[in-house]
């Protein structure tokens, strides 16, 4: 089930789905205009294909104690594939990187950082990515606030080619 082969109902049940993960197969079906059983089966075979990947909670990080969001800038002295690899390996144990994505250009990662408080984060700088093996430079940024923040794809831009 290739994003090629997904017909506008698919585009519907997605959007839905990403908007409200809790959603009951019978309040889907009722939104995406099909009966509930079709509407599972659907769901189903989305998950099976691996476009539906799986359905997470947003929780508040400043409700849990979580008050720093940071973004790490990581550039690596060398671009071996084994080097990438090897980085990418360590920060997926450390629980304070929540995101890590490897970039084109001058930069080799950003990290998307979420500590309890600034010594946390400092600690994580200074014990984990300065001291890994391979890291040149640690640029950080610290979020004063978030304006937006939304997760998976914009299901809307790919139904309108549907």
């Amino acid at each position: 089930m290739r994003s090629a082969r997904l017909d506008a109902t698919d585009w519907l049940i997605l959007r839905e789905l990403q908007a409200d993960g809790r959603i009951t197969n019978v309040d889907l079906a009722r939104k995406v205009g099909v009966s509930a059983p079709p509407c599972l089966r659907r769901v189903r075979a989305l998950e099976e294909a691996g476009i539906i990947e799986g359905f997470n909670a947003i929780l508040n990080d400043k409700a849990l104690g979580f008050d720093v969001t940071a973004f790490a800038m990581i550039k690596l002295h060398s671009q071996a594939e084994a080097d990438l690899i090897a980085f990418e390996e360590r920060v997926k144990t450390s629980p304070i990187v929540r995101d890590c994505h490897m970039l084109s250009g001058e930069t080799d990662f950003v990290l998307r950082c979420v500590a309890p408080d600034l010594s946390a984060f400092q600690d994580f700088i200074i014990h984990e990515l300065t001291a890994a093996p391979n890291v040149a430079s640690v640029k950080t940024s610290l979020v004063i606030r978030t304006s937006k923040r939304a997760a998976g794809v914009p299901t809307e831009l790919a139904a309108a080619g549907s």
